[in-house]
């Protein structure tokens, strides 16, 4: 039983629009306006906004099989994929482009194989509850999701939505599992629905907070910093951050955002015209002083100052630097709600 467009749209989490051509299914994590704001903005950055990042299938099955035929294009600055799938928790399997590669030192900047991959999966007996992750590095098309014919399909939504705004750490990378990535790993704690509209190298951009989704989410996380660190001056950082900070406590009175400070980065040393590179956090808390739905969380600490949790050596975590990153959000989010 192959999956029709009506199917995969009850099915998937994270997107903001899903459509489908004679190539295959796609899936959007901005809205066009958002995508239009890129395109005036930054060519790059309008590029990443067609990577898969927070894209999810969930859903409630009896198969025992489940086959998956994707396509992936390079979106970004990164061409290395995962695609996993998990069942009750447990994962299965996954297929990607780098497991065949001795990944040493800095890979980032590799250049991996990309095009059609599939995989079959096998399921087990009985009814679970299967997870799809769709890679945040590439986009993914998907071409095919079959499974067993006369099995049931059930879509899985979690209880809450968490947009998530960021630079390229919120992004993903560089996680090499999608699983991984620290936003994904706290909206599952959260059991809220990851949006995520992160552009790797973005800096606080006040139009995309002032650009509305059609749905009111729970939580939102913002996550900037670095790079306006390293692009801006320090007054045009301060103007940034806070227009970006009130127009999106206006645009959500009801959501409880999260604004994370900068994690430590190897070259945060050197002179910039902006000064030191920890008075990133400092500006970020003044600028969001007075607005009763935000929270500041320092974030500096986050990942140990230690090149091996680092997949660049210096700036992106790998997946074991999201592990500390999260697990030491986690803490900080809980402290806030309770």
């Amino acid at each position: 039983m192959k999956l029709n467009l009506s199917q995969i749209k009850d099915v998937t989490t994270g997107a903001v629009r899903i459509e489908e051509d004679d190539n295959g299914i796609y899936f959007y994590r901005f809205t066009k306006h958002q995508e239009e704001l890129y395109k005036g903005h930054n060519e790059s950055f309008y590029n990443k906004t067609f990577t898969t990042s927070g894209i999810q299938l969930r859903f409630r099955t009896d198969s025992k099989t489940l086959f998956l035929n994707v396509e992936t294009v390079v979106s970004g600055t990164r061409s290395y994929f995962s695609l996993e799938v998990f069942a009750n928790g447990k994962k299965l399997g996954d297929f990607n482009n780098f497991s065949d590669v001795e990944l040493v030192g800095d890979y980032t900047k590799e250049k991996f194989p990309q095009g059609n991959f599939s995989k079959e999966f096998s399921l087990g007996d009985g009814e679970k509850e299967v997870r799809i992750y769709f890679p945040w590095s590439v986009k993914a098309i998907l071409k095919e999701l079959t499974l067993d014919d006369g099995s049931f399909v059930t879509p899985v939504k979690p209880r809450k939505k968490m947009l998530c705004f960021g630079d390229s750490i919120t992004h993903g990378y560089d996680a090499l599992y999608p699983c991984n990535k620290y936003t994904t790993k706290l909206a599952d704690a959260l059991d809220a629905e990851e949006y995520n509209k992160a552009i790797g190298g973005e800096r606080y951009f006040p139009d995309l907070a002032r650009s509305k989704d059609d749905f009111e989410p729970d939580y939102i996380t913002v996550a900037y910093g670095s790079n306006d660190w390293n692009k801006c001056t320090r007054e045009e950082f301060t103007c940034n951050c806070k227009e970006f900070l009130h127009n999106i406590s206006a645009a959500y009175p009801n959501a409880k955002i999260f604004v994370i400070t900068p994690i430590w980065r190897k070259d945060m040393t050197k002179s910039k015209p902006f000064g030191d590179f920890r008075s990133t956090g400092e500006i970020i808390r003044e600028q969001a002083a007075g607005l009763n739905n935000v929270s500041v969380i320092q974030g500096f600490e986050f990942v140990p100052q230690d090149v091996s949790l680092y997949a660049d050596l210096r700036l992106h975590p790998n997946d074991a630097g999201f592990k500390h990153y999260f697990n030491n959000l986690l803490k900080q989010v809980k402290s806030i709600l309770n």
